[in-house]
């Protein structure tokens, strides 16, 4: 059977990092990674990461990395992936996405690829919170969060590999201050600094900048 060509919407955190190694277990043909760059930190549709991390990622994976600016403005963000789309459309067949529960990204990237006639895929969808962390533990990924944004968590949790230890005093806040553990509420972001599919592990280095004590984010210096 002929491998489907397909690209990943990248943000180089745990869902999308997980949906690229689902398809490619699956044995799709990954072409690109895709990321939109939003000026706006808090953008409706995407991830802020930084480009230096997206780029060593890709490198790691040894995939392409196509990426697009954007303002990050309600509506015209839309406009932004589908130009983005529109460059390789015609080396692939699907778009992949890492969403878990968001219909508000959901909805929107599928009606792009209905109009660019393509087939899209997202292999989280609907999975239970716990489930992505217990699948991203057990087959090795490092995960960090890179900012937070939500009551109950605080700058100590900024860059700290989020193990089973962790994860278990992650889903006790979580319940105490009732926010998702997968943070498709944008409670917090997250960065993959190793997966199955890595060359060798990513490391950082690092500052900590804040706008409060439950808005902060981390500042990356060096990567190796």
């Amino acid at each position: 059977m002929e491998k489907q060509r397909a690209a990943v919407l990248f943000s180089g955190g745990k869902d999308s990092c997980l949906a690229l190694h689902l398809v490619l277990e699956n044995n799709y043909d990954v072409r690109y990674l895709l990321s939109v760059i939003p000026e706006n930190f808090d953008s409706f549709m995407f991830h802020k990461p930084d480009l230096r991390l997206l780029g060593k990622q890709a490198e790691m994976l040894n995939l392409e990395l196509v990426v697009m600016g954007s303002k990050g403005e309600e509506g015209r963000e839309l406009g932004d992936l589908k130009k983005l789309i529109e460059q390789i459309k015609d080396e692939i067949e699907v778009i992949v996405i890492g969403g878990i529960a968001s219909s508000y990204q959901g909805k929107r990237i599928k009606k792009i690829c209905d109009d660019l006639n393509l087939k899209f895929y997202a292999p989280l969808w609907n999975y239970k919170s716990e489930d992505v962390w217990k699948k991203l533990l057990g087959l090795g990924f490092k995960v960090i969060l890179t900012k937070i944004a939500c009551e109950g968590l605080g700058k100590e949790w900024l860059g700290v590999v989020i193990d089973e230890k962790k994860l278990f005093e992650l889903k006790r806040l979580s319940e105490k201050f009732r926010f998702r553990i997968d943070f498709e509420g944008g409670e917090a972001e997250s960065a993959v600094l190793e997966m199955p599919e890595f060359k060798k592990d990513i490391k950082i280095k690092y500052k900590i900048e804040s706008e409060g004590e439950y808005r902060c984010w981390i500042d990356i210096r060096k990567i190796e």
